[in-house]
């Protein structure tokens, strides 16, 4: 699997992978106008998103296998001094998922988080009833902090949250 920085050359496969993905996610993510995952709303995501990665505020990662995505996974809300540290979001594609395919994307993002980025701490929430997230979120070293009640507003509706966090080990 490759994993690379997402750029605007990625909108169509974006677009093809929230597309296929749309009513499984649906449950976890919030409600989006009906072009929300054409290559044009993509295109001008991605541009945005580079704007961000060039200004330090965020970095998007893109998991591809044989030129299909396998999932995401995104450094966003970059904190510097003092804090140092930022919101970790994700997602994996249907067919890959229950693989470890997440997991090896999790790993190099926070890799680049506390080697490239320097970061000291790297927060990631889910919904109580996501036990997949709970379990990769475990496996990968993040510890529980918390619970925000009605943290979200996901799927027309206001979700609560338990809240993790990983530090970085050479910090």
């Amino acid at each position: 699997m490759e994993i690379l920085t997402t750029q605007v050359k990625h909108a169509k496969l974006l677009a093809d992978y929230y597309t296929s993905n749309s009513l499984r996610f649906a449950r976890w993510h919030p409600l989006v106008r009906q072009d929300h995952n054409s290559i044009e709303s993509w295109t001008k995501r991605l541009e945005a998103r580079e704007r961000d990665y060039q200004d330090g505020r965020a970095v998007h990662f893109v998991g591809l296998e044989e030129g299909k995505v396998v999932g995401t996974c995104s450094l966003t809300n970059i904190v510097y001094s003092p804090g140092l540290y930022c919101t970790m979001g994700y997602s994996v594609d249907a067919d890959y998922e229950g693989k470890g395919y997440m997991s090896g994307i999790v790993r190099h993002v926070v890799d680049y988080a506390f080697n490239n980025l320097r970061l000291n701490r790297i927060s990631a929430n889910y919904m109580p009833v996501n036990e997949r997230s709970a379990r990769l979120l475990e496996k990968m070293g993040f510890e529980k902090e918390g619970f925000a009640k009605r943290y979200l507003y996901i799927n027309g509706r206001w979700e609560d949250h338990v809240l993790t966090a990983l530090l970085n080990p050479k910090n």
